[in-house]
C-alpha cells in the first residue's frame, strides 16, 4: 500500500473525567465494565484476529462535543488563572478610557464654540486621542484573550467528547477513554480496514518499545471493514506475539459516537472525510500530536520515556507539547 504523506493536524485532545455514566438500551456486551483497570493490559486472542466494533444502542444520547461543559470551564479557569483577572483589567480601562473620551469630547465642542477657549483645544483634542487610543489598545486586547479563551474552552469540551467514548478492553470489560490516564498512550488509527492492516504491519519492527512506553493502540476501520491481524504463534515468539497483542489489542465501542467525534475534527481541521489519520494521546489523556497518515511509531520510540523503571513518573510530562 502506498504511503500517505504525514501532514500538521489540530486534532484536539481528551480529558480525564472523574465519574462515568453509561446506560445503554440494547448491547451486544452483557458483562458489565469496570470503570478502573489494573496494566498489563492483555487478552487472549487467536493467531488471526479480526478487529470488529461493538454495536450498541444508547438509551441516553450523548452530548455534542460544541457543547460548552462546566467541566471545560473548569479546567480553562485551571490552566489559565490569570486570564479572568486581565479581562477585568482590560474592561476597566476602556470604562476608564471611554468616559475620559467622553468627557473630552464635551470639553473640545466647549472650547471650540468659545473663542475664549481656542487656546485649550489642541490640548483637549491630544488627551482625546490618548484616550481613544488606549480603549483601542485594550479593546483589541481584551478581544484576543475572550477569542483565545472560547477557543480554549472548545478544545477542552471536545477532549472531554473524547474522554467519553468507549473502548473494549476484552470480551468482559468495555471502559471509556478517559480511563488510561496516567499508565497508556493511546494512539487513534483511523482509516481504512487496510490502512489499519498497513500501519499494524509497519508497527511490528517497533513493538517492545511501543509497550515499555505504554503506547496502546485503537484501530478504527472507516469503511466499515474489519482489519485483520496475524499473529506468530510459533513457540519461540510466544513473548514477542503477547506484546504485539497488547498492543493492538483495544476496539472502539458504539461506533457512532467515534464517527461523529472524529468526522467534527476533521472538519474543524479542514481534513477530508475519507482522509486516513492518526491522533496520539499523552500519558496524561491530552492530545500529543495528529497527523494524515501512517503512525511514526519510531518517532514515538525515539520521543516517549519509558513508563517503567528510573525514569517512570519523572518524564511524564514531558510527551510532548499539547
Amino acid at each position: 500500500m502506498a504511503s500517505v504523506a504525514n501532514a500538521p493536524l489540530n486534532l484536539l485532545k481528551p480529558l480525564n473525567l472523574p465519574r462515568y455514566k453509561l446506560g445503554f438500551g440494547s448491547c451486544i456486551v452483557t458483562t458489565p465494565f469496570r470503570s478502573t483497570i489494573n496494566a498489563p493490559f492483555l487478552a487472549p486472542q487467536s493467531s488471526k484476529q479480526s478487529s470488529s466494533p461493538i454495536i450498541c444502542f444508547a438509551s441516553e444520547k450523548q452530548n455534542s462535543s460544541t457543547d460548552i461543559s462546566s467541566t471545560a470551564r473548569i479546567r480553562s479557569e485551571v490552566l489559565t488563572p490569570f486570564r479572568s483577572v486581565r479581562m477585568f483589567f482590560y474592561l476597566a480601562f476602556i470604562a476608564s478610557g471611554g468616559l475620559g473620551a467622553l468627557i473630552a469630547t464635551t470639553q473640545l465642542i466647549a472650547a471650540l464654540t468659545n473663542p475664549s477657549r481656542a487656546l485649550d483645544a489642541p490640548e483637549i483634542a491630544k488627551g482625546l486621542g490618548i484616550d481613544i487610543g488606549a480603549v483601542s489598545l485594550f479593546a483589541f486586547l481584551y478581544y484576543r484573550e475572550n477569542t483565545a479563551k472560547n477557543a480554549q474552552i472548545a478544545r477542552l469540551s471536545r477532549e472531554e467528547s473524547l474522554s467519553n467514548l468507549k473502548l473494549r478492553l476484552d470480551e468482559k470489560r468495555v471502559v471509556p477513554v478517559s480511563s488510561f490516564r496516567g499508565f497508556a498512550r493511546l494512539v487513534i488509527c483511523a482509516g481504512p480496514a487496510s490502512f489499519i492492516t498497513e500501519s499494524f504491519k509497519s508497527s511490528k519492527p517497533f513493538t517492545e518499545g511501543l509497550v515499555e512506553r505504554g503506547v496502546l493502540v485503537v484501530p478504527f476501520a472507516t469503511d466499515g471493514n474489519s482489519p485483520s491481524f496475524e499473529f506468530d504463534e510459533s513457540e519461540e515468539s510466544k513473548d514477542f506475539t503477547s506484546k504485539r497483542k497488547r498492543l493492538w489489542q483495544l476496539t472502539p465501542v458504539i461506533v457512532s459516537d467515534w464517527t461523529n467525534w472524529l468526522d467534527e475534527q476533521k472538519k474543524l481541521a479542514g481534513v477530508s472525510s475519507d482522509s486516513p489519520v492518526y491522533i496520539s494521546l499523552r500519558l496524561d489523556g491530552r492530545v500529543r500530536g495528529s497527523g494524515r497518515g501512517y503512525p511514526p511509531w519510531n518517532a514515538f520510540v525515539a520521543q516517549l520515556p519509558p513508563v517503567k523503571g528510573m525514569w517512570s513518573g519523572l518524564l511524564d510530562g514531558f510527551d510532548g507539547r499539547v
